[in-house]
């Protein structure tokens, strides 16, 4: 019985680890080997949040990443998060200006497979009965997310009747998405069960972190329950807030009498190359967690986390963590238990760090826990189950007026021509155009192109190019000879001229 992998390093485990620091030359150094590695499918950074930081931090350009990861990974499955909004933090775009964000995301070659989340931000209700057709119209597989989460409204009742709204859509999976990990074998005993019988025959993948130390065990329990596909990552981009390891769990499954698809040869040479790299560019390297039932209690996904770690360093609060996240047990409570996922994860700790930071609950309140009371992200948002005085506190502020009439506004469906025209008109490609929305207009687009083309990491296959690379960067070398029987080269360095 083979056991199939959908490898997260690119994607999930980039953000949970790196918060999003994986630059293009890192992933162009190992890609054509996770081409051949036997993955099922392969997460890679193509929607708007990873975009908006290769942009603005990375200072690289997101198509030409992606087209190059189309061109060295042309064989195996390339999927991404997707749905029927560009930003899920801001107001929802116009359907055709989605539609033509995602035509061009395939039109580069890096989207085969689009992962969608069933019970977030209103897609069941909403987004779902266009964007279905649409990813259906450009060829791509579409995998469904079941979150999962702990709250007195997310029972087995409630993941039964997502399932069975799900599956009457037609996905081509269905996945459990544990982007807390707070799945316990115990607890999935219990669960897969109900999603796979009211799966009605879609195939079932589990998807969870490693935050609490338990996603390995879970990963084996759900072998034996007779799940078959698993997300795991490749080492120093495994572990940590991230996925397992595609070595442990191989390994392991392989001693329970399974047969894994993946060529580990392969992608040991992948995870030496990483490693190297995160040790050159001093990134985190994934370790194993012991088991942490703080996880349990506030529920922050390991991406949160490690992009809230950067953010408090900022703020100079990087010694309150602990206290951040602590608060935000209480704003989730507060709202209804909303699922702590993109985008309320984000939200719940940026309210959470201001309670913090000013001493004084809701003393300062962001925008997006005002929309959120007026319900617009949905009935699943849990927005009804909402502590009432502050739902009327939030109401009656005069930026809900605001916010209401702004809202009105942008809900019209705006002509693609008028947004086109604010932002270049017909002159600008769609690929440029679509920059120019998702960064507010062209300043930092050209602070990107004026960085210059992004930095190359080679792969384990030219080790001399490298070897000359790191030389070159100490002064105190000033020329290297390389000599091979009676043919030599003498490569000297300016400085030294």
């Amino acid at each position: 019985m083979d056991v199939h992998f959908i490898d997260t390093t690119f994607r999930d485990g980039s953000l949970s680890l790196w918060a999003y620091s994986m630059r293009t030359g890192m992933i162009e150094a190992v890609a054509e080997s996770m081409d051949q590695a036997g993955f099922a499918a392969v997460e890679v950074p193509a929607t708007a949040v990873p975009v908006k930081k290769f942009v603005r931090e990375l200072k690289e350009d997101p198509w030409e990443m992606m087209r190059m990861v189309a061109r060295k990974m042309p064989n195996v499955v390339k999927g991404c998060m997707a749905g029927g909004h560009i930003l899920a933090f801001e107001a929802p775009a116009p359907q055709e200006l989605v539609k033509l964000f995602f035509k061009c995301i395939v039109a580069t070659g890096v989207l085969n497979r689009a992962q969608m989340v069933a019970n977030t931000t209103g897609q069941m209700e909403n987004d779902f009965l266009w964007t279905f057709p649409m990813f259906r119209n450009l060829g791509v597989q579409i995998a469904v997310a079941l979150a999962y989460t702990v709250s007195p409204r997310h029972t087995d009742e409630y993941y039964a009747q997502k399932a069975r709204a799900v599956v009457a859509l037609k996905p081509d999976v269905i996945y459990l998405k544990d982007q807390g990990g707070l799945l316990t074998p115990d607890r999935l005993r219990r669960l897969l069960p109900v999603i796979v019988q009211n799966a009605n025959g879609v195939p079932v993948e589990l998807h969870s972190h490693c935050t609490t130390g338990l996603a390995p065990l879970v990963y084996l329990e759900a072998l034996q329950m007779g799940v078959r596909t698993l997300h795991t990552a490749v080492p120093p981009l495994a572990n940590g807030s991230s996925q397992p390891s595609v070595f442990n769990v191989a390994g392991n499954a392989r001693l329970m009498g399974y047969s894994t698809g993946v060529d580990e040869k392969i992608l040991r040479s992948v995870s030496e190359r990483l490693t190297a790299i995160a040790k050159q560019e001093k990134l985190p390297i994934g370790a194993p967690l012991e088991y942490d039932h703080a996880q349990t209690i506030h529920h922050v996904p390991g991406g949160v986390i490690s992009n809230l770690r950067h953010q408090l360093v900022g703020m100079r609060m990087q010694d309150r963590l602990d206290e951040v996240l602590e608060e935000s047990v209480q704003i989730r409570k507060d709202l209804g238990y909303p699922v702590n996922i993109t985008p309320y994860s984000q939200f719940l700790v940026t309210q959470s760090a201001l309670n913090v930071a000013t001493g004084e609950r809701y003393k300062h309140v962001i925008d997006e826990l005002i929309l959120f009371a007026q319900g617009v992200f949905g009935e699943d948002s849990g927005y009804t189950w909402m502590d009432q005085n502050l739902k009327d506190r939030l109401l009656g502020m005069q930026r809900a007026k605001e916010l209401q009439e702004l809202g009105a506004r942008q809900r019209r469906d705006i002509p693609l021509k008028e947004i086109r025209d604010q932002l270049g008109g017909p002159g600008v490609s769609d690929e440029e155009f679509l920059l120019r929305y998702i960064m507010k207009g062209e300043k930092e687009i050209e602070a990107m192109r004026a960085a210059g083309p992004p930095k190359q990491y080679f792969n384990s296959a030219m080790p001399l190019l490298t070897l000359i690379q790191e030389l070159g960067k100490h002064k105190q070398v000033r020329y290297i000879q390389v000599q091979r029987n009676s043919d030599s080269l003498v490569i000297q360095s300016r400085s030294s001229s």
